[in-house]
Order: C-alpha cells, then structure tokens, then sequence
C-alpha cells in the first residue's frame, strides 16, 4: 500500500473542512454579516487549497511520465485513465442523486443539462443553480488534460531543450495564457459586484485552469530542485503563511474593491493566493509523522474527502433544507442542525467511499486496467 504523506492529508482535511464550514452559512441568520463574510471566504480558500494540492500531486506524476525515455501517448492515455477511474464514478454517481433529488422535491432541471455529463456546464460562462459544486471539478479535469496534450506535441519540436526545461515552459505557458484571459475579462466587464465575480470569473474554466497549475509548477520545483526544496520548506511555509493571511485581510477587509480596484480581485486576488499555498508545501510535502491521535481523524477526513465535496452540499444540505426548513430556528436548533449536517456528511461520505469509490479505486490499481487498455 502506498504510503500516505500526513502534510498533503492535512491539505485536504483543512480545504474541505473549510469548504464544508462555508456552508453551514446556509443556516445562520443574514444579520451575522461578519461570520457570513468569514465563512464565505473560507469557501472559496479552500477550493484554491484544493486546486494546488491536485496540481502539486499530477504534476509529479506528468513529470515522471514526461521525462521518461518512453513517454508517448499511451503514457498520456494511460495517466487520464487512472484519473478518470479516481474522479469520474463519484461525480456520475451524485450527479444521478441530483438529479434523482430535483425531481422529488421539484427544482426545475437545466437545459443544459447535457452539458454536466461532459464537464462543460461552466466552460465559459456561468452554470446553472444545479449541482453548484461541480464548478471545481470541470476546471480540474480541463487541467488534467491540457498539459498532457502540450506536452506531447513537445515530442514533435526539434529543440536542445531538456524535458524538465520544457515542462517548466509548458506549465508557465499555461499559467500566463490564463493570466490573459482574467485580464481580457477585467477590460470587459463593468459595474461588477462580487456576486458578478464570483459566478462569472471564479467558478468559470476558461479563466481558472491556472489555479491547478501553481500546484503542477510547484511539483516541477519539489522534483528539479529536490535539495533546495528540502532546505527552505520552513522559511517557504513561514513566509507562505504570514503571507497568505495578510493578503486575505487586507483585500478582504476593502470590500469595495471590486468596485474602485476591480483589476486586484480579477487577475491578483486568486492567483497570489495560489502562489501564497504553494508556498506552504515544501514542508507540508515532507510532514510524515503526526500523533495517532491527529493522524487517524485527519487521514480518514482526506480518504473521504472527494466523497464529502459531492455529497455534502447539494445533496445532504438540500435534503435537510427541504426536510427541516432553516428559517426563523432559535440558537438551539441551529446548533442541532449543524451537528445533523456535519455527522450526517461524514457518515453518508465515509459509506460511498467504503462500498463504492474504494473497489473502484482497487479496480483501478489492479493489472486489470493496463491489461485492459495495453
């Protein structure tokens, strides 16, 4: 069994534990408009811990495959089956639930619904209000497949360029072609609110791949310059973190922004924060060892992780909004509710994982895949 690094398993309990906070919104008063804001940004923070955590991890593994004497298609083949193997059933499953759940309770199903099936329901533009969480993954699987391409038609340049060379062109390529496309739409969009930015620049692919690529160009850095990334994981990780926190307060505590400086939450605010967490995994990547005590609750949370993000929002929370409805509860039973919310998530997200992601992810790593397709 492949051993688990608990940094990177720290990642992802703090991002969906962050992502999963950030819903609970859904049941506190409008009048708390501080906690609101918190919560809120600490939706959006933790996708962006998740984007880099999936570049840093790919990007490993796109290297590998790249630099070695038989990379070719098959290899790029290959690595998209073993992804899609590890993403693909969960996200059809839960979209059949959603699906499944709009019909019971009556919500009005998408046009184009088609569209989910293909990863293409925010591709340029904003999604539909269903299966809202979905917005990460589309960007995620467009990521999975760009820099592989890039990376083949490499093999058709005649060039003295080392393939650790052109995999840092190609992922900075990438990086600065979305750069592009946020600042093409920060000249075309006007009188934006943070709503507007939100639905129409954050969740929407054509502007967002980059996010997983901060992670993709870290992973190069971790490999190329193994020592120096050894050396500097606590400087990296102190500067990382005092930074990402002061960035985040003094955007955050100027709202207004988006109105006065629409340029600093249009093309800065997003990829500064991805720099910002890459920052922090020089040491996370090397974090190992923890208690028994923190390491068990924390690699469980990570193991469901991917479960806990389908499952939780629009299929647990919707239901137990359309079971118990949230407005006008006392304190008490705010409380009750989030406690039902939270167990329940984890409950529901560890039974997918146990009886429906885990023997797929086996069926995955057997010999029964790349016998099947090589």
């Amino acid at each position: 069994m492949k051993q688990r690094v608990f940094g990177l398993d720290l990642v992802r309990a703090v991002a969906i534990t962050m992502v999963v906070f950030s819903h609970i919104a859904w049941v506190i008063p409008e009048n708390n408009e501080l906690l609101l804001d918190i919560m809120s940004v600490f939706g959006v923070l933790g996708v962006e811990f998740f984007f880099v955590l999936s570049g840093f991890l790919i990007g490993r593994i796109i290297f590998r495959i790249y630099t070695s004497d038989d990379f070719s298609f098959s290899s790029i083949f290959y690595f998209w089956i073993r992804r899609w193997f590890r993403t693909l059933p969960n996200y059809y499953l839960v979209l059949f639930i959603n699906i499944c759940i709009a019909t019971y309770i009556g919500i009005t199903l998408p046009d184009g619904l088609w569209k989910y099936v293909f990863f293409i329901q925010n591709f340029s533009s904003q999604m539909p209000w269903f299966f809202m969480e979905s917005w990460s993954l589309s960007i995620e699987e467009f990521a999975y497949v760009l820099v592989p391409i890039l990376l083949f038609f490499t093999l058709y340049i005649k060039t003295k360029i080392s393939k650790p060379n052109m995999f840092l062109g190609v992922t900075l390529l990438i990086i600065l072609m979305f750069i592009i496309s946020k600042t093409i739409y920060n000249f075309n969009e006007t009188d934006q609110t943070l709503i507007d930015w939100n639905n129409n620049l954050k969740s929407v692919v054509i502007y967002r791949i980059d996010a997983v690529y901060y992670g993709v160009l870290a992973a190069y850095f971790s490999i190329v310059k193994a020592k120096l990334w050894k050396d500097i994981k606590y400087v990296s990780f102190i500067v990382g973190a005092v930074l990402f926190f002061g960035w985040n307060v003094l955007v955050l505590l100027n709202g207004n922004l988006i109105e006065t400086h629409p340029y600093v939450w249009n093309i800065l605010y997003l990829p500064i924060n991805s720099i910002l967490i890459a920052l922090l995994f020089p040491l996370l990547s090397q974090m190992n060892k923890a208690p028994k005590f923190i390491l068990k609750p924390i690699t469980h949370i990570s193991v469901i992780s991917y479960a806990i993000y389908l499952m939780h929002y629009s299929v647990i929370l919707q239901l137990l909004k359309y079971a118990i409805p949230v407005d006008n509860l006392a304190h008490f039973d705010i409380i009750v509710y989030i406690i039902v919310y939270i167990s329940s998530t984890i409950l529901i997200s560890s039974v997918v994982y146990w009886f429906f992601e885990k023997p797929i992810t086996k069926l995955r790593d057997s010999n029964f895949i790349k016998n099947r397709f090589f």
